[in-house]
């Protein structure tokens, strides 16, 4: 007689034990491992040092496209790599190429060739609600594949601490260093989420798992096939969080939330929709807005061509404006133009990544020493947040203070990593 081994039985009073074992051996095949070799590269997954010195993450993946070999990753997997390596659950190993990586969101988009390839397909992410099953599956700590479940515990999670445009699903299902760029699917087998981060006091699970909702990740893949980069949006709006101070000075009732329109740019969709500068912003497409971080997060989702309607109070009574997200503009000025002090220094609308943190002002791109004054002591990277100690938003913002100011000197506020500077001009 052989051991015996205990088990669940199959089936008690005639009614089968429910098993996730069958959506299991559907899905698992169309999960990865990745690992991404790359010079002294800072891995956010599981890494261990490498041939040479050089760094070695590994991650987790989902084939999309068996026909094409499309692989859905984490941006931050496969940052910097030279090369990459996706190992499939049939034991094959294969050289990965990107196609597109999108750090904002932190999706990327690999391409592996190989026959026999079995996809994932990717589920309708709005129709989730707290408290439907999910499970994670991917590739923890380099140990090999394995599946956690646990539930959906909240949706549209933003604010984190991490930079990037937010909009993740929460959940209790554990996602462990080399989870990330792994799977998140419903009972069916579908995916509907990609596994990206945890919150963690101590370097360990502790139940708050986070995944980027499939919805968002076909958007951003569809846009990184088609271009190789996201082309995002803008509404023209610069705003300010409601203080008490900015109360104040606005004349707001107390209490008041939202978020204050401190100025409307001319030609954007907001100035063409009736927004208005004293304006607040309550809502959009029905979901509240309280502070400038939420705006700017929904705002940079949202694709280039979508129609929103924005919620906004004026003298007391609120109000719905439509309007139709527009590609951001990346304009330049050149400071010779407007003012010969600020010859060879080229000024750009800042970049979205440092708006996402909370930074306003006008971008230095480029400078050219020997042009001019201005052009001496500024660097490229440099943020022009005042002239003449009026605050300076965007390049509109700028070149109106610089007409005003004509003929007058100039004191420039800068900020030049997390130093502010003084920079004066006769």
């Amino acid at each position: 007689m052989g051991p015996a081994h205990a088990a669940l039985p199959a089936a008690v009073d005639g009614a089968p034990m429910p098993s996730l074992a069958p959506m299991l051996e559907r899905v698992t095949p169309s999960v990865v491992n990745i690992s991404a070799l790359g010079e002294n590269r800072e891995a956010v997954g599981y890494a261990t040092r490498g041939q040479g010195g050089r760094q070695q993450s590994s991650g987790s993946g989902v084939i999309v496209d068996a026909a094409q070999g499309y692989v859905l990753t984490n941006h931050h997997v496969v940052r910097g790599a030279q090369s990459i390596k996706v190992s499939l659950q049939d034991g094959r190993s294969l050289a990965a190429t990107v196609l597109g990586s999108d750090p904002d969101t932190d999706i990327a988009v690999l391409r592996i060739q190989a026959g026999g390839l079995q996809a994932l397909p990717l589920s309708d992410s709005s129709d989730l609600r707290v408290g439907d099953f999910v499970v994670a599956i991917g590739d923890p700590f380099g140990l090999g594949q394995s599946a956690t479940s646990g539930i959906v515990s909240a949706l549209d999670r933003s604010s984190l601490r991490a930079a990037g445009y937010q909009n993740f699903i929460q959940t209790d299902a554990s996602i462990n260093p080399g989870n990330s760029g792994g799977a998140l699917v419903n009972l069916r087998g579908e995916l509907v989420g990609i596994n990206t981060m945890i919150y963690t006091p101590s370097g360990g699970n502790v139940g708050i798992g986070f995944a980027i909702p499939s919805n968002l990740v076909g958007e951003v893949m569809g846009q990184l096939l088609r271009h190789g980069r996201v082309t995002r949006g803008s509404l023209g709006l610069d705003v300010l969080d409601i203080s008490p101070r900015v109360v104040r000075q606005l004349g707001y009732a107390p209490g008041t939330t939202g978020v204050a329109v401190a100025r409307v740019v001319d030609g954007t969709p907001a100035q063409r929709a009736g927004v208005q500068a004293r304006d607040i912003i309550v809502a959009m497409d029905g979901k509240p807005i309280q502070s400038t971080q939420q705006l700017r997060n929904a705002e940079g989702l949202l694709p280039v061509g979508k129609e929103v309607r924005l919620t906004v109070q004026r003298a007391g009574k609120r109000q719905d404006v439509a309007l139709r997200i527009e590609r951001e503009r990346d304009e330049k000025l050149h400071g010779g133009s407007l003012d010969p002090r600020l010859n060879g220094v080229e000024f750009s609308e800042m970049p979205r990544a440092q708006r996402l943190q909370g930074n306003d002002g006008v971008f230095v791109s480029a400078t050219f020493p020997g042009r001019g004054p201005a052009a001496a002591h500024l660097r490229r990277g440099d943020i022009v947040v005042g002239l003449n100690q009026r605050p300076v938003g965007r390049l509109d913002g700028l070149r109106a203070l610089l007409s005003e100011l004509e003929g007058q000197p100039l004191s420039l506020t800068v900020l030049r990593g997390r130093t502010m500077m003084g920079l004066q001009l006769r």
